[in-house]
């Protein structure tokens, strides 16, 4: 396939924001700096290649034991018909690998004629129930629940092989997910190949296995999802919930379509039917019942499906006719379906940019969107993408897209907005998707306005080539607003700005969000002082700097044990070399900020020059953390000198304001509810709601 023009512009737009931006980056950071930044930029790294599956030998019959509780938050129910073999496997996948979550494991034999009543009762932890008579899948499991103990139950076919740690993924989703009623897991052939990842149930009662004969590592089927149903051979539900519908309805006896019709009663009921990729089980389709309908069990998948249909014909009229393969407009079609695009997937325990990008992708999701992610370096980034993919993202990566604008030829008429993240990015995109998703809203999210930052970073040390730079972001910038349908910044101080350099542009303010949290400890507990910052950022690196050389040591003149806690990933040896000084303490990167969050009494914000809103001054406010911070730093935030923070801009000035604060318990007190109020009232998620249903949601 030749590249379209729009493929052409978008590679030298590229090329040259690249350029500029490596550039800027040498005047602001110096060489070094900037070539750790060129070689993340163009590192390549090959996705995690697909999990060696779990598959126990098959040996001969030797007596072991199951994990068994008896205070079981889970009842696994598994009901067997002969093929004692393939239970016994199942088992034995049970037993190696067992989950964190206390359990108990029931198997109803429905007249087994093999050894699976001489071999299971040896089992120890087992609880084996022989029925008396054959009365069919159906009622074998009706049965195990009835006799079941815990809060869950979780239904397993015995011709499956549950791999390492699929079951506390499966519980852990009614904790992620509070209204989930029903959670299916992700099921494989043996040779890995996806079986199903959730059901697709057309007009006519027929049904889809989403995902089937894919590579169960596709983005498409990687992240949690509704599912119109998941297959029995592999779910969970609350037994409350699943007692007050009833169980398995009779009416499909033997088997078939009760587990279609369960998810049908769950989402009546109110709740949700999820499916769950991080549960994988591997499952030998038609082991029990064949693989053909015109013969055994299976020819009730025929009956059954109609007797499905006029039980649900009123709900099934909404759903599309049956008709080739589907695809994710298919999985989705009754949500708005959102691609957002940035350079890297974001990590937010690095930086407040990538908080602010995952909790708009939650505050999307509530509202009922299925947000699609695309990260314009196509790395595929570990347990970043895996996070992002279990709260519902579709995350995208290499090998599974290799050209952004083929895979935005694809993909593209699937969207009805997409949100481009940075002006450099934007500039790169917003061709690529005027010409393959014209029908969608284009979106800016400037995360701060880079011009701002620059021109105040010029002015700050005086550069006359630092200006161009600026002028020259200020005109890329000021372009890209010009061409998006809306612009968020983060700030109303941003949105003025705008509103003299873009009148005619749409502005909208979705600042940084966080969620409220109680201090952990009080005032008399805490000690030291504390910075949160990333050092690719330079306003953080010119911030640290300045106070361990100008303002630390005044303040330590009266308070002589101060200690100074700096936390910021990738710090240069400029910063690391700052930790020689007296109570210096330099951390680099810190995967969990809660002990310090918990136990610092201060955070600090001494920043000259920067743009947009801070995270770290938010995310220690709401973790009722006080803070003290420069003019520059609370811009655009809502916050009173003195009722919320307290701010100073010289050394002498900031110092002071250090040594009160730091022994004035009523005032921290104050300063600590008055800034979680803060948080809650500008800075949370349903602070920005009214203006996320405005932009992505207003038809």
């Amino acid at each position: 396939m030749s590249m379209s023009l729009a493929e052409v512009r978008f590679m030298f737009e590229r090329a040259r924001g690249l350029i500029q931006r490596g550039l800027t980056s040498l005047r602001t950071r110096g060489w070094q700096a900037s070539w750790e930044r060129v070689k993340r930029q163009f590192a390549r790294h090959t996705p995690l290649p697909a999990e060696a599956l779990y598959l126990p030998a098959n040996v001969p019959f030797a007596a072991f034991a199951v994990p068994a509780s008896s205070t079981p938050s889970a009842s696994i129910i598994i009901p067997v018909y002969n093929q004692v073999e393939h239970t016994l496997a199942c088992l034995r996948a049970l037993a190696a690998h067992p989950p964190a979550a206390n359990i108990e494991i029931l198997v109803v034999d429905d007249g087994s004629s093999d050894q699976t009543g001489q071999w299971l009762p040896q089992l120890q932890g087992l609880h084996y129930h022989r029925r008396a008579s054959n009365g069919g899948f159906i009622a074998a499991c009706n049965d195990g629940a009835a006799r079941a103990r815990g809060d869950y139950l979780v239904f397993l076919n015995n011709d499956t092989v549950p791999q390492p740690g699929w079951l506390d993924a499966l519980l852990g989703t009614f904790s992620d997910y509070p209204e989930a009623g029903l959670v299916g897991a992700q099921l494989v052939y043996p040779d890995g190949r996806l079986q199903e990842a959730g059901g697709i149930v057309f007009a006519d009662g027929s049904a889809w296995n989403y995902g089937r004969f894919e590579s169960p590592e596709h983005p498409l089927f990687g992240s949690v999802r509704a599912a119109d149903y998941c297959s029995g051979a592999a779910i969970a539900v609350p037994r409350v919930l699943f007692e007050e519908l009833g169980g398995f309805d009779t009416r499909y006896t033997p088997a078939y379509y009760e587990d279609t019709d369960l998810a049908f009663a769950v989402r009546q009921a109110g709740r949700q039917v999820l499916y769950q990729p991080q549960s994988r089980v591997v499952h030998m389709e038609g082991v029990t019942s064949g693989t053909d309908p015109g013969s055994g069990t299976k020819a009730y998948q025929l009956r059954n499906r109609a007797v499905f249909e006029q039980k649900w014909r009123a709900v099934l009229q909404q759903h599309a006719a049956a008709g080739g393969v589907p695809g994710a407009a298919m999985a989705h079609r009754r949500q708005r379906e959102i691609l957002i695009i940035d350079e890297v997937t974001p990590r937010p325990d690095h930086d407040s940019g990538s908080l602010r990008l995952v909790n708009l992708m939650r505050l999307l999701i509530q509202e009922g969107a299925h947000v699609v992610f695309l990260p314009t370096s196509l790395q595929y980034a570990g347990r970043y993408t895996q996070a992002l993919r279990a709260i519902g993202v579709e995350v995208w990566h290499e090998p599974w897209c290799q050209r952004p604008a083929r895979w935005l030829a694809s993909h593209g008429p699937r969207f009805s907005s997409v949100l481009m993240s940075r002006h450099y990015v934007a500039s790169e995109f917003m061709p690529l998707v005027r010409r393959y998703a014209p029908q969608a809203q284009r979106v800016f999210d400037s995360v701060d306005l880079h011009y701002l930052r620059e021109s105040r970073a010029a002015e700050l040390i005086n550069d006359k080539a630092l200006r161009r730079s600026a002028a020259a972001t200020r005109r890329k910038e000021l372009a890209v607003i010009a061409a998006a349908h809306a612009t968020l910044v983060v700030s109303p101080t941003e949105k003025q700005l705008l509103a003299r350099d873009a009148a005619d542009s749409r502005v909208e303010v979705v600042s940084n969000l966080h969620q409220p949290a109680t201090s952990a400890f009080p005032f008399a507990q805490r000690r030291d002082l504390l910075f949160v910052g990333g050092f690719r950022h330079p306003p953080n690196a010119d911030a640290v700097r300045w106070f361990v050389s100008e303002i630390l040591p005044r303040a330590r003149q009266l308070l002589p044990a101060l200690q100074f806690h700096c936390i910021g990933s990738d710090p240069g040896a400029d910063i690391l070399a700052l930790a020689g000084q007296p109570g210096v303490h330099i951390h680099g990167y810190v995967e969990d900020l809660q002990p310090y969050l918990d136990g610092c009494r201060l955070a600090l914000a001494p920043l000259r020059y920067g743009a947009g809103v801070k995270g770290k001054i938010n995310l220690s406010m709401a973790h009722g953390q006080p803070v003290v911070a420069t003019t520059c730093a609370v811009e655009g935030m809502h916050l009173v000198d003195g009722h919320d923070v307290l701010v100073a801009d010289d050394a002498q000035a900031f110092a002071d304001a250090i040594v009160r604060l730091y022994g004035d318990e009523d005032l921290w007190q104050a300063l600590s509810r008055n800034g979680i109020e803060n948080v809650r009232q500008h800075f949370s998620l349903d602070s920005a709601r009214a203006a996320v249903r405005a932009v992505f949601f207003a038809d």
